[in-house]
């Protein structure tokens, strides 16, 4: 079974995130969540077939600038980019349909 890698507390900046060429999953939580330990075996196997695709696993909590930026409120939160840009958003998404959409979305040109 695939494995993603934990997460990390060295967060990007905003800008850094927003400077970002091609596409990116920007997923938010921690890893004593338990319900982003429970969306990691059906995210990681979804990723396999995107693997063109950066993954960012930031690890957010009180005061994290990235997470408020986005207002991120519950985790997981994956937010899909293209170019910087975001343009779907998933909050504890079980479903790896739903996953696979809103990568699809990353493919489909601007």
């Amino acid at each position: 079974m695939p494995t993603l890698p934990p997460y990390t507390a060295m967060e990007p900046t905003r800008g850094e995130v927003d400077a970002l060429p091609g596409t990116t999953l920007l997923e938010f939580g921690t890893g004593w969540c338990a319900y982003c330990q429970a969306t990691q075996p059906v995210l990681a196997s979804v990723m396999e077939t995107h693997q063109g695709t950066r993954h960012l696993r930031v690890e957010d909590g009180k005061g994290r600038a990235l997470g408020r930026s986005y207002r991120v409120k519950l985790w997981p939160t994956l937010i899909f980019l293209r170019e910087g840009v975001e343009v779907a958003r998933l909050v504890r998404p079980t479903d790896p349909q739903l996953i696979r959409e809103a990568l699809s979305l990353l493919d489909s040109p601007a």
